[in-house]
């Protein structure tokens, strides 16, 4: 598969995604904070559950069904300290790249522009520092 066709369809997946659940059940589908919720308040709605297992189920089915290899290039204490400093850059900015980048933009919020700026600007601060290191 060409890997903008790839692109495509995933793009237009995680719109498809987004635009049900907003007109569906009213909620923003920002990853961070579904998973937050999910966590602190497992029995507020099953379907925090259900969201987060389709993400991880529909990757897992994609990767198989299009044989497309799983790696990491971290080691697990690496993959930890990413995603703690991921969860702390959420908390900050009040929202992650799913919240922001894809629901807020859509909806023309000013602050999720600010936001998606910042997110991106930081991750090419961070790649460069890191090619730099290496």
């Amino acid at each position: 598969m060409h890997p903008y066709v790839s692109s495509l369809a995933g793009g237009l997946l995680i719109g498809t995604a987004v635009w049900l659940l907003l007109t569906g059940i009213g909620r923003v589908a920002g990853i961070s904070g579904i998973m937050a919720a999910a966590i602190t308040q497992p029995r507020a709605g099953t379907w925090r559950l259900a969201f987060l297992a389709g993400l991880i189920g529909g990757g897992l089915l994609f990767a198989r069904l299009f044989d497309v290899p799983v790696v990491t290039v971290t080691s697990t204490p690496g993959l930890i300290v990413a995603g703690i400093l991921v969860g702390f850059g959420t908390a900050i900015s009040g929202g992650c790249t799913s919240g922001h980048g894809v629901c807020g933009l859509g909806r023309r919020s000013l602050r999720s522009l600010v936001a998606t700026l910042t997110f991106m600007l930081a991750g090419a601060v961070t790649v460069a520092v890191v090619r730099a290191a290496q």
